[in-house]
């Protein structure tokens, strides 16, 4: 397995629990108090992405700056996977605040198209390594 393929499921995992636990927390403290989660759970999915990134650096020194053509190739089809739904939420979030949603709605919406992002475009990723690219 290709450092790149490890960071993408590493980036995956990250999504997924720190948006879980996201919920969790929102669902036990309420709306009201939705501001910090948010903020912490984005801001410890980073710094967990991060050390994660840089723990697999330190224990596959020699694959950490290897990237060939296919990776580069495989992270570029991931990105644009994903990036879709990047735009996807923008647009969500457009819509929301021109219908006047409150901001808690607009900032979830938001977050959940960033979660959606790194999953598809983990997901995508990881498909490509073990399936090859699609062929268009």
């Amino acid at each position: 397995m290709s450092f790149d393929e490890k960071n993408s499921w590493v980036f995956l995992v990250t999504a997924v629990i720190g948006y879980a636990t996201y919920l969790i927390l929102l669902a036990a403290h309420g709306a009201e108090s939705y501001v910090p989660l948010l903020l912490w759970t984005v801001g410890g999915a980073i710094v967990i992405n991060i050390a994660a990134s840089i723990v697999l650096g330190i224990t596959n020194p020699k694959d950490a700056d290897k990237r060939d053509q296919r990776d580069r190739e495989v992270y570029a089809f991931g990105e644009r996977i994903g990036g879709a739904f990047v735009v996807l939420g923008a647009v969500a979030a457009l819509v929301l605040s021109l219908l006047e949603v409150p901001w808690f709605w607009i900032a979830n919406a938001i977050y959940l198209a960033f979660v959606l992002s790194a999953v598809v475009g983990s997901i995508a990723r990881l498909v490509a390594y073990r399936r090859g690219m699609p062929a268009w």
